[in-house]
């Protein structure tokens, strides 16, 4: 995504951990009864290992996906990365963002996370939002 020879990555981060959350839950809740069914014994035995595996992929996915996903910014943009066969990005010059909005829930204030509007960009999840605010805002001016 770097169009100049002048321009340079100022910070590279990835959305927090939180977004592991549900994906995991899903994963434990078909390992719990993957365990039950095994407690049953036969013949659930084998759809018990069918849900072990199908959680395990559910898992695997999910950090698949947020380790390909990445917020840049660089001297002129603020963008987002996402993808691996497939990449995709969104970005905003950095000198067309002009107002940006930082939100953040009381769960996302104790944990260090949040949502940054710049422009037409909305950053889910994003860690440290205020750091992030911060070294956009510097950038930008």
């Amino acid at each position: 995504m770097l169009t100049s020879g002048d321009e340079r990555v100022v910070l590279e981060t990835r959305q927090h951990g939180i977004v592991l959350v549900r994906a995991f839950a899903r994963s434990f809740f078909l390992v719990a009864c993957g365990a039950g069914l095994f407690a049953v014994g036969w013949p659930w035995t084998s759809a018990a290992a069918g849900l072990f595996v199908v959680a395990a992929l559910l898992a695997l996915v999910a950090v698949w996906h947020w380790e390909r996903t990445k917020i840049v910014v660089t001297t002129e943009k603020l963008f987002v990365v996402r993808g691996t066969l497939r990449r995709r990005a969104a970005a905003v010059r950095l000198d067309r963002v002009g107002t940006m909005e930082l939100e953040q829930t009381l769960l996302g204030r104790m944990l260090g996370y949040g949502t940054l509007l710049a422009g037409e960009l909305e950053l889910a999840y994003v860690p440290a939002p205020r750091e992030l605010y911060a070294v956009v805002d510097r950038v930008a001016a």
